[in-house]
């Protein structure tokens, strides 16, 4: 039996972030996974964070666990959004949004010596504000080495989703300043209410309000960008932002058009093994049990991106995009090729 069983197209995911180890030259992906790619006997649970290893980014394991709350005595089980690995100052970490019963959606980071864990939280309380619901957080490490975590506080608290950052200590493990607010979902002249098909729902106004999958990223001409995910008037997309000062606290202006508009989002960034940069988010973003992890080379021009290939074959048939029920279709007919 192959190491490597499960094939790209059977991934349903939503929000995937690639971790690449420099130590295994393996690439790594923390989430919760659809229930038919795990070993018989077991599955995905809540409390749980499992994880997927790949060589080549196309055939991966199957999902094997990383992080146990019960395990832990972790405060949370609930809400484990937009689980991301990064590798920093040679150990591994996690950083996901959790939730307990009664409580606000927080973001908190986790560590391990090894990629495939056992990962435990660093201290007990997480590190976004008591009474902010949160998501998204993420990692970004500024020009003097000092780590923040950027994240999303939720729109539907303050209406008009805004991107923030905290200060973070050197471990990770808790804030050592203030949040700051870098900018509102409505800086964004593509973002739009717009009426969509939800299949609990049916047709329904979708707010173009969100704030979604902010993600750091310094371009080779030194340019600082943010990635994040809002609704347009096609459907789901991914824009992204430059800072003016070249660093985190900004001030942040909107790239005037989005990067990818046909409903799918939550972008990240990495580079391969080979030297490739690629970005990968999740498409469709309805319904849920569709969503496929899409994988784009990506190009650098100035100050701008561009997506070029994409590479596992699970781009939806565009053809099939306005179909007013079940949104867009996936086609698996072109095999994948990295």
């Amino acid at each position: 039996m192959t190491e490597y069983p499960i094939s790209v197209r059977e991934i349903r995911i939503s929000d995937p972030c690639v971790m690449p180890d420099p130590v295994s030259k393996k690439y790594y992906i923390y989430s919760r996974f659809n229930a038919d790619i795990y070993e018989p006997g077991d599955g995905p649970a809540p409390g749980r964070i499992d994880a997927i290893v790949s060589e080549d980014l196309i055939n991966w394991s199957r999902p094997f666990k990383v992080f146990d709350a019960d395990e832990t005595g972790f405060w949370a089980k609930l809400d484990y959004w937009a689980p991301e690995g990064h590798v920093y100052n040679g150990r591994y970490y996690i950083i996901s949004s959790f939730r307990a019963p009664g409580t606000y959606r927080r973001c908190q980071c986790l560590v391990s010596d090894s990629p495939e864990g056992p990962f435990r939280a660093i201290e007990p309380d997480p590190v976004t504000p008591e009474g902010w619901q949160c998501l998204d957080g993420s990692l970004y490490v500024d020009g003097e080495g000092k780590p923040w975590m950027v994240f999303c506080h939720e729109w539907t608290q303050v209406q008009d989703g805004q991107i923030c950052i905290i200060p973070l200590s050197d471990d990770l493990g808790h804030a050592v300043g203030e949040p700051q607010v870098l900018f509102h979902a409505s800086d964004a002249p593509w973002r739009e209410d717009r009426l969509g098909y939800m299949p609990e729902k049916g047709m329904t106004w979708i707010s173009g309000f969100i704030t979604d999958g902010c993600f750091a990223h310094r371009l080779e001409d030194g340019t600082l960008i943010m990635l994040w995910s809002n609704f347009c008037r096609h459907g789901y997309a991914v824009g992204y932002a430059r800072s003016l000062s070249g660093e985190i606290q900004g001030p942040w202006v909107q790239e005037p058009v989005p990067l990818y508009v046909m409903d799918g989002g939550h972008a990240m960034i990495f580079r391969t093994f080979e030297g490739k940069k690629m970005m990968t988010f999740h498409a469709p973003n309805h319904p849920h049990d569709r969503k496929r992890m899409l994988l784009f080379e990506i190009e650098e021009r100035g100050n701008k991106l561009y997506l070029l290939n994409e590479c596992t074959g699970n781009w939806f048939n565009i053809d099939k995009a306005r179909e007013p029920a079940g949104y867009y279709t996936q086609d698996l007919t072109v095999p994948p090729v990295i």
